[in-house]
């Protein structure tokens, strides 16, 4: 996929972040732009017009931002007119070749985790002397962290399910793949769809670091035949990286798989939880395929913090502890955080996107002591407890009239923590971990997590 000549007419699908990036660098080049969008709202320095307005015979090409759907009628109409397809990721690598012939991709993806994994071997990479950013998913887009002023010696990119189902030429030196769980079944239309789309990384990838311990991993990639680096919170084997009693330990990148080497103490990970465990781990493997030594990798983990809404503790008063992991949205990160603690009042609830809660609640449901259950696929979960914990207490909250989602009322939020106050005692945990999406009544997850924070530290930090 050659960069757009000067004069083509590129039509860019989405007038988000990712479409108004790539507006500005093909415009930058020459191109003629327009944009797209079925928002209303959508705002760019470029020409946005109706999908009704459209007129694909008048374009040499269209750029797809992730999230539209491959079954868009735009989409099939250009593939039914053999009108190229584009995508952000493959013209940044494009753009890379152009202006960072040197520069180092790598990448990872995963149902979970991708964004503390992400910035994690990012900051290991730093720790050892690289220039290097996350990007893609997280942070700036890739086109935007090509086109600063100064050159990246390496980028770390996070790629979700929508952005590897349209790319096909961008080259990595690495990628993980952390998880595979089910998340955005609506949009792939499968979980094996959806699968295929983690997995297809990996064809245009020299190593591949794999999590040993997620099952659907290790099957799905039996096919492949690059250098495998597996890692594990077991005992690893040559050529593999994992946990050896309270240490982190490489038997993969040393010159001697029969001994190993030290990446970290065991609690030098924080928090020191199973999943943020792995986590280092894969990050560890990523920075080891781009030369950074054990010593640097050790650094960058004794100083790294995960960032908010991610198994953050907001507050622990009176033998309770408030944890808001509103970055849980989908069942397998639900999971994560529930095994996290011993005796839960989960807070749960809001937009599955196709997934099921019937694996999530059996497998958890010895640590949760009850459920305040909310937003439009709570009856999901309530059904779970149903068939699997039919015994534990659940409550519903609603909210009230006065609450519109984004407005400066906070009464939903307000009296969840209400609900969470009367059911919890001492020695438990109250932790927003929804499973769910947050947009039916709250602008993000960020915002759903923010507001927790806030009823929390009004309702409980202000009575004790």
């Amino acid at each position: 996929m050659p960069l757009t000549s000067a004069g083509e007419k590129i039509l860019i699908l989405g007038a988000g972040v990712t479409g108004n990036s790539v507006a500005r660098a093909l415009h930058k080049r020459g191109a003629i732009v327009t944009l797209v969008d079925e928002n209303p709202a959508a705002v760019s320095e470029f020409e946005i017009i109706k999908v009704s307005e459209v007129k694909l015979s008048e374009f040499n090409s269209v750029v797809v931002s992730p999230g539209w759907r491959q079954n868009h009628p735009l989409i099939l109409q250009a593939l039914a007119q053999g009108i190229p397809l584009l995508n952000e990721i493959d013209l940044a690598w494009h753009i890379k070749n152009e202006v960072a012939p040197n520069q180092r991709w790598i990448a990872l993806t995963g149902t979970n985790g991708k964004t503390t994994t992400v910035e994690m071997a990012a900051a290991m990479v730093r720790a050892g002397g690289l220039h290097a950013t996350a990007c893609g998913n997280v942070g700036d887009t890739v086109i935007d962290a090509l086109e600063q002023s100064h050159t990246f010696d390496v980028l770390v990119l996070e790629l979700s399910s929508f952005q590897l189902h349209w790319c096909k030429e961008a080259q990595f030196v690495a990628s993980a793949i952390l998880n595979i769980a089910d998340d955005h079944i609506d949009w792939h239309g499968s979980f094996d769809e959806y699968a295929q789309s983690k997995i297809s990384l990996l064809d245009r990838s020299t190593t591949a670091i794999l999590n040993g311990d997620d099952s659907q991993v290790v099957q799905r990639t039996a096919h492949w035949q690059g250098r495998k680096v597996f890692y594990s919170l077991d005992t690893p084997a040559p050529g593999e990286i994992g946990l050896v009693e309270e240490l982190l330990v490489d038997r993969a990148f040393v010159a001697d798989p029969q001994e190993a080497a030290m990446f970290a103490e065991l609690l030098e990970v924080k928090p020191t939880v199973p999943h943020n465990v792995s986590n280092a781990l894969a990050a560890a493997a990523l920075a080891r395929t781009v030369g950074v030594s054990h010593e640097d990798i050790r650094k960058a983990i004794q100083d790294f913090r995960t960032g908010r809404h991610r198994i953050e503790t907001i507050l622990e008063s009176d033998s309770i502890t408030w944890v808001d992991d509103s970055k849980a949205t989908n069942p397998h990160a639900a999971a994560a955080a529930l095994m996290s603690h011993e005796s839960v009042i989960w807070i749960a609830g809001g937009l599955a996107k196709g997934a099921q809660m019937g694996e999530l609640v059996a497998k958890t449901s010895q640590r949760i002591k009850a459920a305040i259950l909310i937003g439009a696929d709570r009856d999901l979960i309530e059904a779970a407890f149903v068939q699997f914990s039919p015994q534990t207490k659940r409550v519903m909250i609603d909210p009230g009239s006065e609450y519109v989602k984004g407005g400066d009322s906070n009464s939903l939020m307000e009296n969840i923590v209400t609900c969470a106050i009367q059911l919890a005692d001492k020695g438990d945990s109250v932790l927003l971990a929804p499973a769910c999406a947050s947009m039916d009544q709250f602008l993000s997850y960020a915002d759903r997590g923010d507001r927790f924070a806030q009823a929390v530290k009004k309702l409980v930090a202000h009575a004790n």
